[in-house]
């Protein structure tokens, strides 16, 4: 397993931005594909945004045109880059990564993930 902390969070108003950070554990951090997911009160956990480990990237429908990922592999950091929020963002977000192949969009599955951070809360006030 790689090991995640995710910061960056806080509190903004509607139509602010913020980025979130996710540091990993050098080990296998190269060749995991890296996510992130959110999870609101009362809501099950969601995905966000993925960035495989070929380069390849997916958003959710609610996220797309606003949000950003990108992974700096010097640093073994994964960023989201969050513009434009909207109090419907309000959530604790959480980086996950996995070195399983995904398939069929199976990447918005939380099972697919095997690494977990402890999630950071961003509350977007309206």
């Amino acid at each position: 397993q790689v090991h995640l902390v995710e910061s960056g969070g806080g509190l903004v108003q509607a139509g602010d931005s913020l980025r979130l950070s996710c540091a990993a554990s050098q080990r296998s951090y190269g060749s995991d594909s890296m996510a992130w997911f959110r999870q609101a009160p009362g809501k099950e956990r969601e995905f966000v945004a993925v960035l495989t480990w070929i380069g390849n990237i997916y958003y959710s429908d609610s996220v797309k045109g606003r949000f950003t990922i990108s992974r700096d592999n010097t640093k073994n950091t994964l960023y989201l880059q969050m513009n434009s929020l909207k109090s419907d963002d309000t959530a604790v977000y959480y980086c996950a990564s996995t070195a399983r192949a995904f398939s069929n969009g199976s990447f918005i599955r939380t099972q697919e993930y095997d690494s977990w951070g402890q999630g950071t809360q961003v509350t977007v006030s309206s």
